[in-house]
């Protein structure tokens, strides 16, 4: 049985069945226009990126002025109450099928990747708003969208003569009501658990950087000498990055690396962005032969090293895992070798992530378009330098909370995608008339119900 046979049958008899586009008054390819010109004419000008997914509402705070002649203004002008439908892209960023309803007070129009829907008279449009977001949920759009050069199309005249089933407008506001106070509560949880996630985020980067720093250690401290960095115990060794032995290493020049040395699944270059939150990440596009590896021999990355990002984002960072062992340093990176049993690397990487060492190379940043990472600005980086043992304990105790944080971030996203899918739920089974909203209270009305 196909969506479309579901939501028929499971729709009540006395609801009105149809094709989609009786429901439709009109309808409208959106339109891109200029750019915004002096002297009036300018509209905001709505996308997909201007679609809030959690209300289904439009939000258009970012959306951009675009400057549309006077004579087609009346075709494309949005009004409130109309539907944006994003009807050409594809992808998260362009969701072929999904509309949304339109709840600004100022004059726009929807792209040209878009179109306006103006329900009809008999509809209520935030019903019908809901049933579109049923529809897309439930995968209905797929049938009308046809693929094309990598581009996703939706084939309004097919997907409007899809058949539906509809109550009548009385029945409609109902539901409306109904969604908009149920989906509006459920909205408010998931906004509750997502500032929990913030706190979580920032509870966790607190307690890196005392651990870090030292604020749990027993005994008297002092102020550090880079004083962002704060009170550290007294014991504790302080230098620059000069003070400590190791090897700078600038990433291999343009005459000795080219374009043409790339192949594919190979070695891989760790360029700025091969190095994330996450560590170093590989691209199979950027990788190089062992004879062009031979040929960069000290380059060539071991275990334990440090790779600097010299270009963009200063400060940015990342350990070679024994896993990346022989991997290369790219041209817009810069390698750090210590010298054995000079740093543990676990305390090593959460020491290079505190907001006191972001803070310094955020300030060598300061005044240039362009900021380049150099080697008198890594040499000077402020280093705190507990024992060894120390700093594995450190480490260990920074991976402890860090694992358990990400389960309490597991179980606060486990409870968010309930939501979401009780809300999904909530909405499909309204508007396909699978209870009564006018004896229910929102609150277990889904069980049993198919998301």
């Amino acid at each position: 049985m196909t969506g479309a046979d579901q939501w028929l049958r499971s729709a009540p008899a006395h609801w009105t069945r149809g094709r989609l586009k009786n429901l439709i008054a009109s309808s409208a390819n959106g339109t891109w226009g200029s750019d915004p010109v002096d002297g009036g004419g300018n509209v905001r000008c709505i996308r997909a990126a201007d679609f809030d997914r959690v209300t289904r509402r439009t939000k258009i705070s970012n959306a951009p002025l675009r400057y549309v002649e006077p004579s087609s203004l009346r075709q494309h002008l949005l009004r409130p109450g109309d539907l944006v439908l994003e009807k050409s892209g594809g992808g998260e960023k362009q969701p072929v099928g999904m509309a949304v309803l339109f709840t600004g007070t100022e004059p726009a129009v929807s792209s040209n990747f878009c179109a306006r829907i103006k329900p009809s008279a008999d509809v209520d449009s935030r019903f019908l708003s809901y049933a579109f977001a049923a529809a897309y949920e439930q995968g209905l759009t797929q049938a009308a969208i046809k693929q094309t050069t990598g581009i996703q199309n939706l084939d309004t005249g097919v997907f409007f003569a899809s058949r539906w089933a509809f109550p009548a407008k009385e029945e409609q506001r109902r539901i409306a009501d109904f969604l908009d106070a149920e989906t509006a509560r459920i909205n408010r949880l998931i906004e509750l658990r997502n500032r929990t996630l913030a706190l979580l985020a920032e509870r966790m980067t607190n307690r890196l950087d005392a651990a870090v720093r030292g604020v749990a250690v027993p005994g008297p401290k002092r102020l550090a000498d880079y004083s962002p960095l704060g009170e550290i115990p007294l014991d504790w060794r302080q230098g620059r990055l000069r003070s400590v032995d190791c090897d700078v290493q600038t990433g291999p020049f343009g005459s000795e690396l080219h374009a043409e040395d790339y192949v594919d699944s190979a070695w891989p270059v760790v360029n700025p962005a091969n190095i994330t939150p996450a560590g170093l990440v590989a691209d199979n596009r950027v990788t190089v032969s062992d004879k062009v590896r031979a040929r960069l021999e000290r380059h060539v990355l071991h275990a334990g090293d440090v790779v600097f990002g010299r270009r963009g984002e200063l400060g940015r960072a990342g350990i070679v895992t024994e896993a990346q062992e022989g991997w290369v340093c790219g041209t817009g990176s810069l390698r750090v070798r210590f010298a054995k049993g000079a740093f543990h690397p676990g305390y090593l990487r959460r020491y290079l992530e505190i907001p006191a060492v972001r803070h310094y190379f955020q300030l060598q940043a300061i005044g240039s378009t362009m900021p380049n990472l150099n080697s008198s600005i890594l040499l000077n980086m402020p280093l705190l330098l507990p024992s060894l043992p120390e700093q594995a304990e450190i480490a260990q105790r920074c991976a402890d909370t860090e694992n358990l944080a990400a389960k309490h971030r597991m179980l606060v996203k486990r409870q968010i995608q309930l939501f979401l899918e009780r809300r999904q739920a909530l909405i499909t089974a309204a508007v396909t008339g699978q209870f009564d909203v006018s004896t229910a209270s929102g609150r277990n009305v889904t069980e049993g119900v198919t998301a």
